[in-house]
């Protein structure tokens, strides 16, 4: 078997629009596509041997072991794989069950489709589920332990913390969006100029001040004492020549720890002579610098958290320890200890298993004993020098017995810090007696406190802590979005989304958009080149300056990685027609309508999803969407748009020669299409189409007829704003007009556009390519035969998979098939090509100069007309009137 290529999703997608996290596997069985599971001798007994809670898989049989019972009547490896994949994920602890294995279009070739919690391992998973089905077909042996173990390590690696994936959470489930900012805990809640951002427990609210107090135990400590707040008795040094006067000042039991340490490192406990005084130090140093030689306060170990300068959560902290049964040793209890089914690897459950390390033998010899040790009935042995959940630690919920006096000195102490989230440690005999009656002492303030203690407690009641943290980011119910107008379709796509953004511009937002020619932010191109991707869409909703988003949504992108995005307000679906056929396992134009289906399942419920009621395809996908549903159409007496007008929908058409809104019975006139530059003089029906849901969508977000007419009068044609759609250029003799026509359906609306342009010739320079089929370029060919009287086949730059000699032989069969005596050139280069035809120009004629690679034709087309330019038209100072 053979892998051809792994695809992670990220959004909603062609396989499920609410599964976003979904592995795509292309898996080519080769000669095991006639090998199914019920041909290969012992094959379902050892799957069961390997992997026995597969009985729970129901398959498409519906019960408890129909999984296995598929496997047991026959079936294909790739089936299998899928469930592979995801039974390792469980085992792993990421539970996951949504999967699909369904046909490439190929022979014995299979989209292998299965959910994932972490991408790194959903991959991981991918790959290893084939190592193992191919062990099992050979009968050999397997280490599926060691592949579970990488894959948990590999989950601890790349997964968000308890306290930032609480945050996104809880984000997430009030529906505000968010993005990860790097492969650590910065995440970005909100979208463009309304976004907040959070590393831990640290938001883009946090005071930079603050966090610097905070860092520093000694700064801490001085502003503390100052306000009046019990602290330890210590002094902060920096060498071994003061560590005895620090001792003496403090007295034992004391405590080392470095002055800007976190999560426990280097901190000594419980010191009572100048041997491990001086042990603690050297300890310390090794994290800071500067080491605080503290008064060690008896008690047990409080964290109290503070958001927004409110007690939120209490729990007490015990570190990990043994308790003594007279029969068993250290080692042993350990053990036992971590059988507790909460305790796991890493994060991955409510407790964390004890690891025996250097420090944990260390606090072992301390006492006097080994690992071999038998502690006494009763005996409590502590195996950290910190009560950290990490470390093995456990935590109970002491929230609601927290005396209302240390309450209140926890609340003053992060207005005094100044943290937005803070954590302060306490170290009392009695969290709900005031501090100052027991003898206790604050330890310590922490900027970025865990919340894993207060969200899943050992014991006592869990606490939502994260949502008074989007309460104080986003107040008054906020969600942190922008509009969001995502645009899909075959054809018509990028001048919709051009239009849109320009409407928006002149309302007065800050417009980011992307197009097959790049993403502009602010009409900046700041991306050049092919940008209707995921990674696009990002790119614009990360920029902070941004509040309005419009977004080219190609089939490339939507199929690699899914939408970059989860929901939008506005979908448009301009037409579909056949494009890029046989490619990513979408062979008909069912399927591409599918793909293109995704953006009107996106719109949210209270959206809108605008949709092309003169294509069938397009029209259809209003049975699947969830939001609201307008409508556009070239012609009026459409019984879809008149069914559309009965039930008082919203509609956009072409009539009597006005775009014209049509809100139930009841018509608003926006402006004729003979006075929008962009249909050019009414002539170009297809821009005339594009107009009408750029113009239900100004409608929709509450722009005034006025504001579209202003829009639509000063949206002109041209390099700047349509760079590649309709560019005329006139040249002293003849016409050059450059258009992205790159498929039939696009070259047909070319056709009608230029059939009512008078030249003497009309010449076309075209260009296959290659990730299309050759049924289409052959089409391609055959269209430009009608269209024009001579043909100059050029190439481009990329030929996608496909050899210049085999493209342009295409073109040529099908121009022989409509035209066999059809004047044709071949000039490979496209430059050349251009220049040739330029400079052959016969006076009268028309030049239609196709190309998918906008930026570059528009370049040379513009070189050329400048030089003609500067050859007619150049003057002298002595040209220069009144001088």
């Amino acid at each position: 078997m053979e892998i051809r290529e792994i695809n992670a999703l990220r959004g909603p997608n062609y396989w499920s629009i609410k599964r976003h996290k979904l592995i795509v596997m292309v898996l080519d069985l080769k000669e095991m596509e006639n090998r199914p599971s019920n041909k290969i001798d012992g094959f379902t007994a050892s799957l069961e041997t390997m992997f026995p809670n597969m009985y729970e898989h129901r398959c498409s049989v519906g019960i408890p072991g129909g999984f296995f019972q598929r496997v047991e009547e026959g079936t294909w490896m790739g089936h299998i794989i899928e469930h592979i994949a995801l039974e390792i994920q469980t085992l792993a602890g990421m539970d996951v069950g949504f999967g699909r294995t369904r046909g490439y279009g190929e022979k014995g070739v299979y989209n292998v489709v299965f959910a994932y919690m972490e991408e790194a391992v959903g991959i991981y998973a991918a790959s290893a589920a084939v190592r193992i089905c191919e062990a099992l077909v050979k009968g050999e042996e397997y280490d599926l332990a060691k592949d579970i173990q990488s894959m948990r390590v590999l989950r601890e690696e790349v997964r968000l913390g308890p306290s930032t994936s609480s945050i996104v959470e809880e984000a997430a489930a009030r529906g505000i969006p968010w993005i990860r900012l790097n492969k650590n805990s910065l995440c970005q809640l909100g979208y463009g100029a309304h976004q907040k951002r959070i590393q831990a427990t640290v938001t883009s609210d946090t005071s930079n001040i603050a966090v610097e107090i905070a860092g520093d135990k000694e700064d801490t400590k001085f502003l503390l004492e100052q306000a009046g707040i019990p602290v330890p008795r210590g002094k902060i040094i920096r060498s071994e020549e003061n560590l005895a006067k620090a001792v003496a000042y403090v007295g034992f039991p004391l405590v080392t720890k470095p002055i800007d340490g976190n999560h426990g490192r280097g901190i000594t406990v419980n010191i009572g002579n100048y041997e491990d005084a001086l042990t603690g130090f050297r300890a310390a140093k090794i994290v800071s610098n500067s080491v605080i030689i503290e008064k060690c306060i008896t008690g047990d170990d409080y964290r109290i958290l503070v958001i927004n300068n409110i007690m939120v959560a209490a729990a007490k902290r015990t570190p990990a320890h043994v308790i003594g049964d007279g029969k068993q040793t250290i080692q042993q209890l350990i053990e036992e200890v971590n059988r507790d089914p909460r305790r796991g690897y890493g994060h991955e459950n409510v407790l964390t298993q004890i690891t025996i390390n250097d420090l944990t033998k260390s606090i072992i010899s301390s006492k006097g004993y080994s690992l071999e040790k038998v502690l006494q009935e009763g005996e409590r042995l502590i195996l950290k020098d910190t009560a950290n959940l990490s470390t093995g630690g456990t935590a109970e919920d002491f929230t609601d017995r927290v005396h209302p006096a240390n309450i209140f000195m926890a609340e003053r102490i992060s207005k005094i810090i100044d943290l937005d989230i803070c954590g302060i440690d306490i170290m009392t005999t009695d969290i709900s007696s005031p501090v100052s009656e027991t003898g206790g002492a604050v330890i310590e303030v922490n900027a970025g406190p865990g919340f894993r203690m207060h969200l899943a407690p050992t014991s006592g009641l869990p606490r939502n802590v994260a949502a008074p943290v989007i309460d104080k980011l986003f107040p008054h119910n906020s969600n942190g979005k922008i509009p969001i107008i995502a645009i899909t379709g075959t054809n018509g796509k990028t001048t919709t989304t051009r239009l849109i953004a320009h409407f928006a511009k002149l309302k007065g937002y800050k417009v980011g958009y992307t197009t097959s020619d790049g993403i502009y932010i602010q009409n900046r191109m700041l991306l050049k080149g092919d940008c209707t991707g995921p990674s696009s869409a990002e790119f614009v909703l990360k920029d902070p300056t941004v509040n309005f988003a419009v977004l080219e949504c190609a089939r490339g992108g939507l199929l690699r990685a899914g939408l970059g995005f989860h929901n939008c307000d506005i979908g448009i679906v301009t037409n579909v027609a056949a494009d890029h056929l046989g490619l990513n396992g979408i062979h008909t134009i069912d399927q591409l309508a599918k793909v293109k289906g995704i953006i009107p399942e996106s719109v949210l419920p209270g959206g809108y999803s605008i949709l092309n009621a003169d294509d069938d395809l397009v029209y259809e996908m209003r049975r699947t969407v969830v939001s609201n549903v307008a409508l556009f159409s070239m012609d009026e007496d459409n019984s879809r748009i008149k069914a559309q007008h009965k039930d008082g929908g919203l509609s956009a058409v072409y009539e009597n020669g006005y775009i014209t809104i049509c809100k139930g019975e009841w018509k608003l006139r926006v402006i004729k299409a003979v006075n929008v530059p962009l249909t050019f003089g009414g002539r170009a029906a297809f821009m005339i189409q594009n107009v009408l849901p750029a113009v239900l969508t100004a409608y929709i977000r509450g722009f005034t007829i006025d504001e579209i007419k202003v829009g639509l009068e000063s949206f002109i044609p041209s390099p700047s704003q349509t760079p590649g759609r309709l560019n005329l250029f006139q040249f002293r003799d003849f016409q050059v007009l450059l258009d992205y026509a790159h498929n039939p359906a696009g070259m047909r609306a070319l056709q009608k556009f230029i059939e009512n342009i008078d030249a003497t010739k009309k010449i076309g320079i075209i260009a296959g390519v290659g990730d299309r089929r050759e049924e289409d370029t052959n089409e391609i060919g055959s269209i430009a035969a009608e269209m024009f009287d001579e043909i100059i086949i050029r190439q481009d730059k990329n030929l996608r998979g496909r050899t210049e000699t085999e493209l342009i032989e295409m073109l040529n069969n099908g121009i022989k098939m409509k035209d066999p005596t059809k004047k044709t050139t071949i000039i490979p280069n496209e430059k050349e090509a251009a220049t040739f035809a330029i400079k052959n120009a016969v006076k009268g004629s028309l030049i239609v100069f196709c190309s998918d690679v906008v930026t570059e034709a528009l370049d040379l087309v513009q070189k050329l007309k400048e030089e003609e330019s500067n050859m007619l038209y150049g003057f002298t100072v002595d040209d220069i009137p009144n001088r």
